[in-house]
């Protein structure tokens, strides 16, 4: 019987934002992204809509070779492999085409994440941070419940999911799949498991 996997990357940018979630909260992660795919080909989350601009935020796809993250020489993060159903794959993949498919309906929750710095809830049909997505595609697809609200689920919080972690340390050192500098997706096949 078919396995099915679903992929979380958490980071540390030398971002404001992440500057600040690290000052409040002594995070060690302080972003999240989610992917079908063990290559991270298609890796989503909510983020700068440019990358030079902090202000104006959206669901994007994102590359560990592109936008905030081409600008890292050192980008500490890791990769969880979670195991799911096949219907929690399924629910989730169609998830994720929906967001796709109306990306220009959803935008960044900058209240979410100052509320969030004090506990406090701040969430919206159409808005949501890096965290906050990663943990709803989860929640709605029937993986993970952790019982709060959505807005208050940090990076850090997710590392509470049952999974393997296949990769940690510079996601920098990854090798692409290809060998051009546009390559979407990275190799962690050769890669040594942290845990098994």
């Amino acid at each position: 019987m078919k396995k099915h996997h679903i992929y979380i990357v958490l980071t540390r940018t030398n971002t404001a934002i992440s500057k600040l979630i690290q000052f409040f909260k002594k995070d060690e992660y302080t972003h999240a992204a989610i992917s079908l795919d063990k290559e991270l080909d298609y890796m989503y989350s909510f983020g700068r809509k440019h990358t030079y601009n902090p202000f104006v935020g959206r669901f994007k796809q994102e590359s560990i070779n592109k936008g905030v993250y081409k600008f890292h020489k050192n980008l500490p993060g890791l990769i969880m492999e979670v195991e799911v159903s096949k219907q929690q794959y399924e629910n989730a993949e169609g998830l994720l085409n929906h967001f796709i498919s109306n990306s220009n309906l959803y935008k960044y929750n900058y209240k979410g994440l100052f509320y969030g710095l004090f506990n406090k809830e701040a969430f919206y049909d159409n808005r949501f941070l890096c965290s906050e997505f990663v943990y709803y595609i989860l929640k709605e697809s029937g993986i993970i419940d952790f019982e709060i609200s959505r807005n208050l689920v940090r990076p850090q919080s997710l590392l509470k999911i049952n999974s393997k972690i296949i990769y940690r340390g510079n996601l920098k050192e990854l090798k692409s799949t290809n060998s051009n500098d546009n390559a979407k997706g990275i190799n962690i096949n050769g890669l040594s498991v942290i845990y098994e």
